[in-house]
This record gives C-alpha cells, sequence and structure tokens, in this order.
C-alpha cells in the first residue's frame, strides 16, 4: 500500500477515482524522471484558501490553479506538498473545454513535473511543460481501467 502520496482537503473535497492507481502511477512516473517520493501531499482547496497562501508565501495577489512548495532536504528524495484550487479545476474545464476529471489529473500531474524540474514562465518551458502533462494523462488514462477514474 502506497504510503507516500496523501490526496487531503482543505475546504474543499473532490471526487478521485482509483486514488491507489494515480498514486503508483505518479509514483512511477516521477520514478522515472530520477524522483523519489518520500511523502507528497496534494491539498485541495477553494480559490480564497489558495489566493491567501498566494499572498502570504510568494508575494502574488491573483488566483491560481496550482501551488507547488518542495519541502526536500535531499535531492532527488521529494518531500512537497501541492495546493490545488478545486474552484479554478471546474473553470478552467469549461474554459479548456475539457471534463472536470481530465482536468484536475493535468493539474496534478503538472505539480509532480515542477519537482521532476519542469518549468512553465518562459514560453518554450510551457510548451514542453503541457507536453509533458498530456503525455502523462494519456498514459494514465490509458492504464487505467474504463469508469475507474
Amino acid at each position: 500500500m502506497n504510503r507516500s502520496i496523501f490526496f487531503n482537503k482543505a475546504d474543499k473535497s473532490i471526487t478521485l477515482g482509483n486514488r491507489i492507481a494515480l498514486k503508483s502511477f505518479l509514483e512511477q512516473q516521477m520514478k522515472k524522471e530520477g524522483i523519489k517520493v518520500e511523502c507528497l501531499q496534494y491539498v485541495f482547496c477553494s480559490d480564497k484558501y489558495l489566493l491567501n497562501i498566494n499572498k502570504q508565501y510568494l508575494n502574488h495577489d491573483y488566483y491560481t490553479d496550482i501551488i507547488s512548495f518542495d519541502l526536500s532536504e535531499i535531492k532527488g528524495q521529494l518531500v512537497g506538498d501541492v495546493y490545488i484550487s478545486v474552484d479554478r479545476v471546474k473553470e478552467n474545464a469549461k474554459t479548456m473545454k475539457n471534463t472536470q476529471v481530465n482536468e484536475l489529473l493535468r493539474v496534478i500531474f503538472h505539480g509532480a513535473l515542477h519537482f521532476c524540474g519542469y518549468k512553465d514562465k518562459k514560453s518554450a518551458d510551457a510548451k514542453l511543460m503541457r507536453s509533458m502533462e498530456e503525455k502523462w494523462l494519456k498514459a494514465y488514462l490509458k492504464s487505467v481501467p474504463r469508469g475507474t477514474i
């Protein structure tokens, strides 16, 4: 049983099927990138909750879908927290004409990819990040039986 990846809620709940398969997939993908997951916590929250984190820790006064904190002390051995706004995920799914489940998975993978060294501030970096999100999403959806996501 996986005891290194956790899905928790702050002030918003989400429906996330087949968590065991998702945790296993994340660990495998990150291992391929040279990262051993010691402890990775995903925290689902509201726009308001994440905005407060954004202001307090990053001095940013705007909504975002995800904030990742790398708390690792040893390179290659991940200890990290990922905060995901469920409100932003739902809004982005509508805007991108994507399902909420696929958008949630994309954001979960996005957070993991940041810990693997992928960036998204520059245009070229963002393009690579998007292609890796798509690659992981396709691989995950192919690996999980229909109806269990």
